[in-house]
């Protein structure tokens, strides 16, 4: 009897378990928001719908600068379109969600939206590094090595750049839903955050969840953490190289370039790699407010920002804008 009880234990623990697996990926996921700060969500909106409507305006202007321009069309202003195009991805990844939880509580996301949405996400914020390496590199060369600029940056070499960038955060990031559906669910299904991420998804586990863990500590590191090493190398180099020159109107300038460029690597950075690392080790420490606020900053104050930096700071970017608004005024004549 107690050997047939044992059985029929076993085959009921293994059937609940399938059943609250089932139950939670057929319900769906529901986001809180930003928790403990609820009943300021209709507030909160206000500043985040405007840097997100800011970030889609001034991307999206700074996008058609460069296309217009024929001027334009050079490796440093590829990367940067580049750059733009990601950031308004990025924060559209997230952002809408947000903003339709904040105003009309819709709070709920399918499991399978909620995968797309996390990928998408983590996918864009290690494009978003890459490209920043790619600006560096060009940096490098046009400060470092000036008359192989051209041969080096050919068409050829950023088309390899883009699909390598594309390649390797895709590689990165698609292990993730695998690694996040072998796991058993239990009836939880409530997400404190705003947004779906690998390990707020994780954690609605029951299962031993060591290797999402250490996974994306890995991706982390080996993606955005070697970007950041050497993006560090390339400005060594560079600031050697601008020191070095005779004069100082070309030390300003590439000064004030290279300046323009550390201000969007250090907007990006912090808050993405704070938002990364307090979910795996700050959790007890940091008030969860704080690090869902900085997850969604870093969504849209860098993609905000960028264009400002970058538009304000660059001669050529500005004599673009007026350049293609005196077309658009001549046509409307």
């Amino acid at each position: 009897m107690n050997a047939l009880q044992k059985i029929l234990a076993f085959f009921f623990a293994k059937s609940t378990a399938a059943m609250n697996n089932s139950d939670t990926r057929a319900a769906g996921c529901f986001l809180t928001g930003i928790p403990g700060l609820e009943h300021l969500h209709i507030w909160l909106s206000i500043p985040f719908c405007t840097m997100y409507i800011t970030a889609l305006v001034g991307n999206g202007l700074l996008i058609c600068i460069i296309l217009s321009q024929p001027s334009l069309h050079e490796p440093m202003y590829t990367f940067l379109s580049m750059l733009a195009s990601t950031d308004i991805l990025l924060s559209t990844s997230t952002m809408p969600k947000t903003l339709a939880n904040f105003w009309l509580g819709s709070s709920h996301i399918s499991f399978d939206g909620c995968l797309t949405q996390m990928f998408f996400n983590h996918f864009l914020f290690v494009a978003d590094s890459a490209i920043l390496l790619a600006m560096a590199f060009d940096r490098y060369v046009a400060i470092c090595s000036p008359l192989r600029y051209a041969t080096v940056l050919t068409r050829n070499v950023i088309g390899k750049i883009v699909a390598s960038t594309l390649t390797r955060s895709f590689i990165i990031m698609f292990p993730s839903i695998f690694l996040l559906r072998r796991l058993h669910y239990c009836r939880l299904n409530i997400i404190a955050h705003t947004f779906c991420e690998h390990m707020g998804i994780a954690h609605l586990s029951c299962s031993d969840i060591s290797i999402n863990v250490w996974y994306g500590l890995a991706a982390a590191l080996l993606s955005t953490g070697l970007d950041i090493t050497l993006i560090v190398v390339s400005y060594v180099h560079i600031l050697r190289a601008v020191f070095r020159l005779s004069s100082q109107e070309a030390q300003t300038k590439a000064l004030s370039t290279c300046g323009s460029h550390v201000c969007v690597i250090l907007l990006f950075y912090i808050p993405g790699l704070f938002s990364v690392f307090a979910y795996r080790f700050g959790r007890n420490h940091i008030p969860h407010y704080v690090h869902i606020l900085v997850a969604n900053l870093y969504v849209v104050i860098p993609p905000m920002l960028n264009p400002v930096i970058y538009g304000m700071r660059t001669k050529q970017i500005l004599e673009g804008a007026k350049q293609m608004f005196s077309n658009l005024a001549k046509e409307f004549k």
